[in-house]
């Protein structure tokens, strides 16, 4: 089957998130599943000197956004995964310090940007079964397909990473679609008089998928739906929830550079040198403590503000460290710098991102935070996971289906239900008593190592998605 993915960053030549990974790991297992995958992406700044054997691939082509004409041109790559990346070349959208904002604030031409990069795709749909959008960036695609002057065959799929961000603006940019403005309306892209990327994908596509199968079922609900639980509801039949998987190619404890030792599951003695490498590195004391690790966006959906809450409690009742890894609003990282002050011995953070310090973090922790207000799939929990590092999380999402609370049998973690300070600084000490019971709290590690969060089961969920999409395409044509 001829796989098309769109997506507006890819692993590892552009990143921001979650997303990335997701569909980069996908279509590499996909190939590996005997798949012909091509994969679509914006040629973002700093990505010739990433790949700097990329080749252009045909000529110069012109994309009307509104009254107005834009050029592109593709170029070529083929990755180590097997993967056809097709990048789309325009400097003015993409020659650019980030890849959706400058600072604190999003690009006001984002809707510009990205709608290039969805009549991009339509150009060369027709060539493959289907086509898998991701996110707002590429969710008009199904829509424009539908109303091409040119029939098309080709199944459409719309994963949402995150129903958050919807790709919304104002109404009148609708004539950068160039389709007639009939179709801006309920059905479609409209959303209370303004135009919503994710909205018209979620109408058009002829398959939804979601990154886990709780979230699937969380955004039916007013209180996780964002606005557009109705919509959902209406496609109900054609909604699915996917656990996303790991490449534990990369993320693994026995050949991974961005680790001083390496150990497995039957002997942790390399996760002790870990942890002491990353307490001499970010200048903590070297002593047996429970040490609790965290890799975020400092974001409100992140719980941070809760997490923050508990720490300041906890910091003064226990004996125990924290390292932070992230970056995002300036007063959750006002906050943590106070602690860091505050508390010398206890906490570190670093703010911004690191690939490596992130492994370290990984390997290094005992247990790991993720108080999430809500989380669609949420990766690092299954890293954490990967790396006998035992994840503490809110109830949510995807770290509802893939921890198991340790009052349960074959317990993993520690899972709270109630976004709270009280109830994550109860979960928190519950994870102070095991680490007490130092065989008890390896025996639970060498399990969770153990668990099989790959790609390879979701690869047959989507094959399965793909084929009937390709079926139903052929049996309305």
């Amino acid at each position: 089957m001829r796989i098309l993915q769109a997506t507006a960053e890819y692993y590892p030549y552009s990143k921001t998130g979650g997303l990335a990974d997701m569909v980069a790991g996908l279509s590499g297992a996909l190939v590996a599943s005997s798949e012909e995958v091509t994969v679509v992406t914006p040629l973002y700044r700093g990505v010739r000197e990433q790949a700097p054997e990329i080749k252009a691939y045909g000529s110069e082509f012109k994309i009307p956004l509104g009254d107005n004409t834009f050029v592109g041109r593709w170029w070529k790559i083929q990755a180590e995964s097997g993967v056809t990346v097709l990048f789309l070349e325009n400097d003015e959208f993409y020659n650019r310090p980030g890849l959706y904002m400058s600072g604190p604030d999003g690009y006001w031409d984002n809707p510009e940007r990205f709608m290039f990069l969805s009549k991009a795709v339509v150009r060369i749909a027709s060539e493959y079964d289907v086509v898998h959008v991701h996110d707002w960036q590429t969710a008009f695609v199904p829509m424009l397909l539908k109303f091409a002057e040119a029939k098309n065959t080709s199944g459409t799929v719309l994963t949402v990473h995150n129903l958050a961000y919807q790709g919304q603006c104002e109404g009148n940019r609708f004539g950068i679609t160039n389709l007639p403005s009939k179709y801006f309306d309920r059905e479609g892209p409209e959303l209370w008089g303004s135009m919503n990327f994710l909205k018209a994908g979620l109408h058009y596509a002829d398959h939804i998928t979601t990154v886990s199968p709780k979230y699937a079922q969380e955004i039916l609900t007013a209180e996780f739906g964002e606005g557009l639980e109705g919509v959902l509801q209406s496609r109900l039949g054609n909604l699915a929830g996917i656990l996303n998987g790991v490449d534990y190619r990369e993320w693994n404890t026995i050949n991974n550079p961005h680790l001083p030792a390496a150990y497995n599951t039957h002997d942790f003695t390399g996760k002790f040198e870990c942890k002491r490498a990353l307490q001499t590195e970010l200048g903590l004391p070297p002593k047996d403590a429970p040490l609790f690790g965290s890799i975020s966006r400092l974001a409100y959906q992140k719980g941070i503000d809760v997490m923050i809450d508990a720490l300041e409690k906890l910091l003064c009742e226990n004996s125990l460290q924290v390292v932070v890894l992230g970056s995002g609003e300036k007063g959750l990282s006002d906050r943590l710098v106070g602690l860091c002050r505050k508390h010398t011995d206890s906490i570190r953070f670093v703010e911004g991102y690191n690939d490596r310090l992130a492994h370290l973090i990984e390997a290094g922790s005992d247990f790991f935070l993720m108080p999430s207000r809500f989380e669609p799939c949420g990766l690092n929990q299954l890293y954490s996971l990967r790396y006998g590092t035992l994840p503490i999380v809110h109830g949510v999402g995807g770290l509802d289906d893939t921890v198991e609370d340790m009052e349960n049998e074959g317990g993993n973690g520690y899972k709270f239900y109630g976004l709270s300070a009280h109830n994550l600084c109860q979960a928190i000490r519950r994870s102070l008593l095991l680490y007490d019971e130092k065989n008890r709290l390896n025996s639970i590690k060498s399990a969770a190592m153990q668990l099989d969060y790959s790609w390879a089961n979701a690869v047959k969920a989507y094959q399965n998605i793909y084929s009937n999409c390709s079926q139903q395409r052929a049996i309305d044509g």
